[in-house]
């Protein structure tokens, strides 16, 4: 690999945490549904165990506005990324620990 095609590829991961640097963000700022659909694309896909898979915009704002509902606060901390891009495609896993508050009657 050529040294503009390493670049590239450290800028896309680079790109690629400050995205769930801000998805963080967002989720721990009352899971804003307008600000979460602005990390989305049209046809993205929110899935996770026990809640769901959640796809498209609507149904993935629908889910942000559920959570408006039934978390009162959020710490979303994320650590150790591995991070693969080939070209186009790029795959992502973090360890995640999550502090939550709920509304009194409202536990998942």
């Amino acid at each position: 690999m050529d040294l503009k095609a390493r670049l590239t590829q450290l800028e896309d991961i680079e790109a690629i945490r400050q995205l769930k640097a801000r998805y963080c963000e967002v989720c721990d700022a009352n899971h804003d549904p307008d600000l979460i659909l602005t990390l989305f694309t049209a046809n993205g896909i929110w899935e996770g165990d026990g809640i769901g898979r959640h796809a498209g915009h609507q149904q993935i704002a629908a889910l942000f506005r559920s959570f408006q509902k039934t978390i009162s606060f959020s710490q979303h901390m994320v650590q150790n990324p591995i991070i693969a891009v080939d070209g186009n495609h790029a795959t992502g896993r973090w360890y995640f620990f999550g502090l939550f508050t709920y509304y009194k009657g409202q536990q998942r």
